[in-house]
């Protein structure tokens, strides 16, 4: 089958990549010929592990092209992907689809026989109708179809979430459009991984609502532990306990500085938006991101403390500064937050993070980039450890207090222990929902 994918960003490009996998012809489209010269190339303008192997696979497979012409990819196509940005909208909250109905404009004056076109951004409960709408207006005679099939992948485990997908959910109208989706996903069907085909709106909620909901876990434990601090408990104590319930599972139960990325933000802002246009509140969501917002400045706070109250001369070591780990995205990342507030506050910041400079360097002025960590502490003030990237799984702690000033560390991620700071020779130590011990 031949699948058109409009947009080679994150979502885009992975999944235009794993359906050429699969053995479709997959033509991937994008406006900017930087990227598409970059693809032609062979280079990835994303980090992801795996992919760049599996895109030259692919292209040398004679399965996997990128052009600028979106008449010519979409000619002969059975499926046209959309999988183009939905940023939040500037001032209300919406998510901005501007993006996907140009593109769904374009489909319809490029295209010539029947075909479906898939909605793979996320986007509010409604959108579909509304691409269908965009589409018959722009071109009365065409026949097509629409389809809503949300993304579910995790950045840096992309390929093994659309390989071995927890489920794959695709929103139709009829029959037609869903034995399309059913030939496109056939490779997974015969594995047993299960697909759930749904109506419309359905399939367009189900992304909101789960990203909402683990968000949900996020904060929930962030603010446990907050409490364990002042109880006494230790939170991956209780996380564990937690996890060990079925009904609540391990997963999105490690406290930290807060969730950040391309999907929990926005799409939490999102929904609570719908909720509001639809007079039936999201009282949990919009809590939620307002206590997400919370948790980031109280890691100001705790930075604060460490320091003796003041950022202002000291040199601070930063250790990750991308969402999470094997990513090089940056988008609502917990350190553009905290970073800013160590530069104002008169601190000397030095970061090292494997893949976050490209963007990092742009969103974070005013501080210094390096790439081996015992470097960056040296002399330093303060140690932070902000992205649980495994090149900081495994620091020689006795290495890294000796280099500092003042060996202290604020240890964001949980990753070490008083223990492990104490006999290393730090004078002072915090994590999230543990006892630590400051100097003095």
């Amino acid at each position: 089958m031949k699948i058109a994918m409009i947009g080679t960003g994150y979502v885009g490009l992975v999944s235009g990549v794993c359906f050429s996998d699969f053995g479709h012809e997959v033509v991937c489209v994008d406006k900017d010929p930087r990227k598409i010269e970059m693809l032609e190339r062979g280079e990835v303008p994303i980090y992801e592990p795996g992919l760049d192997q599996l895109m030259a696979k692919n292209v040398d497979a004679g399965r996997l092209s990128f052009t600028l012409d979106l008449a010519a990819a979409i000619d002969g196509a059975q499926a046209v992907f959309i999988a183009v940005g939905t940023p939040t909208r500037r001032g209300d909250g919406h998510a901005d689809l501007t993006y996907v109905m140009a593109a769904a404009e374009e489909i319809a004056k490029a295209a010539r026989d029947y075909v479906v076109i898939v909605t793979k951004s996320t986007v509010p409960v409604g959108t579909n109708r509304q691409v269908k709408h965009t589409v018959s207006k722009a071109n009365p005679a065409l026949e097509f179809d629409v389809a809503s099939n949300p993304e579910f992948l995790r950045e840096g485990a992309a390929i093994d979430d659309f390989m071995k997908p927890d489920r794959v959910v695709v929103g139709v109208q009829n029959e037609r459009a869903a034995d399309v989706m059913a030939e496109i996903y056939r490779p997974l069907y015969l594995r047993d991984f299960p697909i759930v085909t749904t109506d419309l709106e359905s399939a367009e909620m189900i992304k909101y609502a789960a990203n909402a909901f683990l968000a949900v876990k996020i904060t929930f434990i962030n603010e446990i532990a907050a409490l364990c601090e002042k109880v006494g408990a230790d939170v991956k104590q209780v996380s564990k306990g937690m996890g060990m319930d079925n009904r609540i599972g391990n997963k999105f139960l490690h406290a930290g500085p807060g969730y950040g990325g391309s999907c929990f933000p926005k799409d939490t802002k999102a929904l609570a938006r719908i909720g509001q246009d639809h007079a039936v509140p999201m009282q949990i969501t919009e809590t939620v991101i307002k206590v997400n917002e919370e948790i980031k400045r109280r890691m100001i706070d705790k930075l604060q403390d460490l320091c003796g109250g003041s950022f202002n001369g000291k040199t601070v070591a930063v250790l990750g500064v991308t969402f999470k780990p094997n990513t090089d995205d940056m988008r609502d990342a917990p350190s553009l937050t905290i970073v800013p507030a160590l530069v104002g506050g008169g601190a000397k910041v030095r970061v090292v993070d494997p893949q976050g400079q490209r963007e990092g360097v742009d969103l974070l002025p005013n501080v210094s980039w390096h790439d081996d960590p015992y470097k960056a502490a040296n002399k330093a003030d303060l140690l932070v450890i902000l992205t649980e990237w495994n090149e900081f799984r495994a620091l020689d702690l006795k290495k890294m207090a000796r280099k500092m000033a003042t060996p202290r560390m604020a240890d964001l991620r949980n990753i070490y222990s008083v223990k492990d700071a104490k006999r290393a020779g730090f004078e002072g130590y915090e994590s999230i929902g543990r006892s630590g011990f400051a100097a003095g």
